[in-house]
């Protein structure tokens, strides 16, 4: 089987029909026939079921298509791997990462890569916590940008980036609003609205409360951080946000003020695979990520 009978032989079964295929390939019908027809005497079975001037899988086509889709994915591969080591610096990023880092932390590192390697690309998926960590483990992601980073997860390994502040999202004419600071215990008896249960960065506003002895009373929850930015702009209770959640603007009819005693953090970093040897383009943009947030936290 050839690497060129496996390429027409998708490209038929994707469309259906062979004068398509052949149009999508820019080779001529009768070398796709030919192919296909060579392809079929070699393996002694009917990969296609012929009506008219359409095509179908036979049940055993279809079980090839899977397989040769893997082959093809991993040549695929291949050819990338030898390319970025000869070109890092041209190569993919494959990188996932939390909708809390998709305003302005992941997309200011990668403008400023990008200024130094114009000609790197990005592929990027987005995740929730739990998601991205068993993605890296299981090979779905081969980088991840995560907060907080985890810890003792097998199978990864982490590089701290940088660690930010959370501070207090209160309303505009809330009693604390003029505060240069606010002390956490001051928000025992408010309305907090705060992401659904389960989530990591929820677990961060309980723990932080837990631990100066109270539970903070859940008036509303947001799908998100967004949502919960609306929650404080209406009125509808107080919020912990992460500092660089608030980077570009305060929500209307907020104000956003630092926490003291204590003072409640969050790491931020990347996480890569073990058992995986990162590509080489994916190495550099590690690098890069670990100089650059160093310089922009000193």
């Amino acid at each position: 089987m050839e690497v060129r009978q496996m390429r027409y032989f998708m490209e038929v079964a994707k469309r259906e029909h062979v004068t398509e295929a052949a149009n999508a390939l820019h080779v001529a019908q009768s070398s796709v026939s030919r192919q296909l027809f060579q392809l079929e005497s070699e393996l002694g079975v009917d990969l296609f079921i012929r009506t008219g001037r359409r095509v179908k899988l036979t049940p055993i086509g279809k079980i090839l298509l899977e397989r040769v889709e893997q082959v093809m994915y991993m040549i695929g591969e291949a050819e990338r791997e030898v390319k970025e080591y000869l070109e890092p610096e041209r190569g993919v990023v494959r990188i996932a990462f939390p909708i809390s880092l998709a305003a302005h932390v992941l997309p200011t590192a990668i403008y400023a890569f990008r200024e130094r390697y114009p000609e790197a690309k990005f592929q990027m998926r987005q995740a929730l916590y739990r998601d991205l960590i068993e993605g890296v483990t299981n090979g779905e992601f081969n980088l991840a940008m995560i907060a907080p980073l985890p810890v003792g997860a097998s199978g990864i390994k982490s590089r701290l980036l940088f660690t930010e502040r959370i501070v207090a999202l209160l309303p505009i004419h809330h009693r604390l609003a003029d505060r240069p600071s606010i002390r956490l215990e001051e928000l025992r008896e408010d309305a907090f609205v705060t992401l659904p249960e389960g989530t990591i960065f929820r677990d961060i506003v309980w723990n932080a409360c837990g631990e100066i002895g109270f539970a903070p009373h859940i008036a509303f929850e947001g799908d998100d951080i967004d949502a919960l930015k609306g929650l404080v702009s209406a009125g509808l209770g107080v919020a912990l946000m992460p500092e660089v959640t608030l980077v570009d603007n305060t929500p209307h009819a907020t104000v956003k003020i630092p926490l003291v005693d204590p003072q409640v953090t969050r790491t931020i970093g990347v996480i890569s695979p073990t058992q995986r040897k990162l590509l080489p383009t994916e190495q550099l943009f590690i690098q890069f990520l670990a100089e650059f947030f160093a310089r922009h936290d000193s």
